[in-house]
């Protein structure tokens, strides 16, 4: 079988979704793809390369602010539509952030930045408030499948998912925890997702102005 780089990359992730981050090796991409592994090594040096480059894929293409859409609006959209796409992918986020950015990466981020420079930012403040949106995103979504994937390695069922009575069992202890849960659900799940990028968006923008007035 004839294999290139972007077949490497597209197996690999079939392979993190099967397989999960801890048991992708090289060794067992090969075998997914009929090959023997030295044949991968003709276009990736190692595996930290080839997980790099599966970083890359796992990033949203670039998308510029549509009609009416200010800066706010647009750093919103990117942000769901980057957890929407490490969510696609088992340990996405374990392995976007371990990752280095390659020239192709570095260029996506380039004209991210230079879209918030263009609503009024300056260079400083665009890369400050776009690492941060994105350490968040990465962050959540880290956050969320290594809850998932703990337990379903114990066979436990979610505190989320439990019935009521079994969920005030776990939080007796702890009465403050339990008024926000039943009043704000799943602190980890979609409604708190947004909350706290809208606190994250909120600040960016008190920093904002607070650069056009001093």
């Amino acid at each position: 079988m004839r294999v290139d780089r972007r077949t490497i990359v597209e197996a690999a992730l079939g392979l993190l979704d099967d397989e999960g981050l801890d048991r992708l090796t090289v060794r067992r991409l090969a075998e997914r793809l009929g090959v023997k592994s030295p044949a991968l090594y003709w276009h990736f040096r190692d595996k930290r390369e080839l997980l790099d480059r599966m970083a890359e894929h796992l990033r949203p293409p670039q998308s510029p602010p549509g009609p009416g859409e200010d800066w706010r609006s647009w750093s919103l959209r990117r942000a769901r539509e980057h957890r929407a796409a490490l969510s696609s992918h088992r340990d996405a986020a374990r392995v976007v952030a371990g990752s280095r950015a390659g020239a192709a990466t570095l260029a996506a981020f380039d004209a991210e930045l230079a879209v918030l420079v263009g609503f009024g930012f300056g260079p400083v403040r665009a890369v400050r408030a776009a690492v941060l949106v994105d350490h968040y995103v990465v962050g959540s979504v880290l956050q969320q499948q290594a809850d998932a994937q703990r337990h379903a390695d114990a066979g436990e069922t979610p505190p989320e998912d439990l019935p009521e009575e079994a969920r005030a069992a776990l939080t007796g202890a702890t009465p403050t925890l339990a008024a926000a849960l039943a009043g704000g659900g799943d602190p980890g799940g979609d409604e708190a997702f947004e909350d706290g990028l809208l606190m994250i968006v909120d600040g960016i923008a008190a920093g904002l102005e607070r650069d056009r007035t001093a």
